[in-house]
């Protein structure tokens, strides 16, 4: 969560200064998540016992379903969802493969 410390709510900022302190703020979340999400990769790279285990359509659609749920709770567009988190599998599917053949 944002740290009250860092930055201003969105609805509390009143200038410029403030959003992007909440942008960079929220930014340095995001990275210190995708690390650990990148991180879980590399434990399925270690863990899948076959190179084509890797590439798994049904989780892949699983994790895309999750994704547009997670963001019609969190109130932003399922279709920004859907792109983004397309974009995440992908890259996610190409850095297990890397870290499969690296094994």
């Amino acid at each position: 969560m944002i740290d009250p410390e860092r930055c201003k709510t969105p609805d509390s900022c009143r200038t410029m200064v403030e959003v992007r302190e909440g942008v960079d703020e929220t930014d340095r979340l995001l990275a210190d998540l995708l690390g650990l999400r990148f991180r879980y990769m590399e434990a399925a790279a270690r863990i899948k016992p076959k190179r084509e285990d890797v590439r798994d359509e049904a989780r892949k659609a699983e994790v895309l379903r999750h994704a547009k749920a997670n963001a019609l709770a969190a109130d932003y567009p399922i279709v920004l969802a859907e792109k983004i988190w397309e974009m995440l599998v992908e890259t996610s599917i190409a850095y297990e493969m890397e870290r499969f053949d690296a094994r």
